[in-house]
């Protein structure tokens, strides 16, 4: 052995050590029946299958909260705290229902551009005046969501998409 420098008293060993190499043995796998891999494909794109959907609160204050996610039931469970990891915005109110639901998006991006176009049409929306008789503000609350709704399938190509209103606006 010999030293690298005097300052530096490293070693340098004449002799690489050898790293050891793992025997590559061919993984046996099983091929998978057309019938088999065709409902592993389905089960994958319906765990992925992305949507927008609007919930409505069942106690004051009433509000709604327009929201995207990939597994509804989950997150729905999530904002009425039932789950950890529902959005801050919607504690008050709790419970939450589902107003509208809309599916068939190609992708994430495609569903959260989507949500984001209608969160911004319904912020740029003028507000209805409050009528004093009025005594239910989630009526007017969805009709807005739903004006702006109406807005984005102006805007962007939604004839791809299913738009389920589980709640009356009318």
């Amino acid at each position: 052995m010999r030293l690298l420098t005097s300052t530096f008293r490293s070693v340098k060993h004449p002799i690489p050590i050898p790293i050891p190499i793992p025997d590559p043995k061919p993984n046996i796998v099983k091929p998978l029946l057309p019938s088999e891999s065709s409902a592993v494909a389905k089960s994958k794109s319906e765990l992925k299958a992305w949507c927008v959907y609007l919930i409505l609160s069942t106690n004051s204050p009433i509000k709604t909260y327009v929201g995207v996610t990939n597994n509804f039931s989950r997150r729905l469970k999530q904002h009425n705290g039932e789950l950890s990891g529902g959005a801050k915005a919607s504690r008050a109110g709790r419970p939450w229902v589902c107003a509208c639901i809309v599916r068939g998006f190609n992708d994430q991006s495609e569903a959260c551009e989507f949500e984001f176009k209608w969160k911004m049409a319904s912020r740029k929306l003028p507000r209805k005046k409050k009528n004093k008789e009025a005594d239910d503000c989630s009526l007017t609350l969805l009709q807005h969501r739903q004006t702006a709704l109406n807005k984005v399938k102006g805007i962007l190509d939604c004839s791809h998409l299913e738009i389920e209103w589980q709640m009356s606006t009318s």
